[in-house]
């Protein structure tokens, strides 16, 4: 049995906080340039396209719902090739545990095989969390194949139902403790000057643990829109609108981040 674990003493802070708002994140569309396709049917010189996303694609939403702390994941290699995956997620205050079986690949290399099988076992696992189930419910494309060179000579596409919907909420939301504490308006926007520097930091280093930012960048590129608007270069002055002013550039920095990271990828 093989198995990964992360740490589950604390809770950091998402976009979300209750547990129907988990589930619409965890179940919310991928970005296009996320999902993939392959031939699940060939006749001829057309294919029946099947959308797809890889594991570590699912391995992202996860951490970015649930944070690195929020998920747990344990593999079983059964005796004949395949692997079970029990998935376990932090929702609310609670952890929910699902499984499920991958297969292995019909790839010549053993290792290869069992790769793949543990790739499917997640992805399965996490279909049941709602993570992709709408790549399984898309309507049926064929589209134009070269089955010489074995790839579509078109891009399929993707309907307006299976596309990510705009962002309608702010990534500095309070974690759940403080849900209570203080009343908060439709947006969830920080109160104060102190409590917006105080997110900012805790947002500031879950994107660097992510991977995505060097420590202090997501911080330094806020004051530095906020002084450059005309604000204090001290966090814990701004209101209102220098309020509103940080949320968007979170958003802004962060999807720049994620843009470059996923650039790094296409090219490696």
């Amino acid at each position: 049995m093989q198995k990964t674990e992360h740490p589950s003493t604390t809770v950091v802070p998402t976009v979300a906080t209750d547990t129907e708002s988990l589930t619409q994140a965890l179940s919310a569309p991928f970005d296009p340039r996320e999902v993939k396709f392959k031939p699940a049917v060939v006749t001829g010189h057309r294919a029946l396209a099947l959308a797809y996303v890889d594991a570590r694609v699912i391995q992202d939403r996860l951490d970015e719902v649930l944070g690195v702390t929020g998920w747990q994941d344990e593999y079983e290699c059964l005796p004949d090739g395949s692997v079970v995956c029990r998935l376990r997620l932090r929702l609310g205050d609670e952890w929910i545990t699902k499984m499920d079986v991958g297969g292995p690949s019909e790839q010549p290399d053993e290792g290869d095989r069992r790769k793949a099988a543990f790739s499917d076992a997640l992805k399965r696992a996490a279909v049941k969390f709602g993570i992709g189930r709408y790549l399984y419910r898309l309507p049926s494309q064929w589209v134009d194949y070269d089955p010489q060179r074995k790839q579509f000579t078109r891009t399929p596409t993707l309907p307006p139902s299976a596309l990510p919907r705009p962002a309608q909420a702010v990534r500095l939301a309070p974690p759940p403790a403080a849900k209570e504490a203080v009343a908060r308006p439709a947006a969830h926007l920080p109160a104060n000057g102190a409590e917006l520097q105080k997110r900012l930091y805790d947002y500031d280093a879950r994107l660097a643990k992510q991977g995505l930012i060097k420590a202090g960048e997501l911080v330094k590129h806020v004051v530095a829109a906020g002084v450059k608007a005309g604000y204090e270069a001290d966090l814990a002055t701004w209101s209102g609108p220098a309020i509103s002013l940080a949320v968007e550039e979170t958003r802004t920095f962060e999807a720049q981040a994620r843009q470059q990271r996923l650039d790094k990828k296409e090219v490696a």
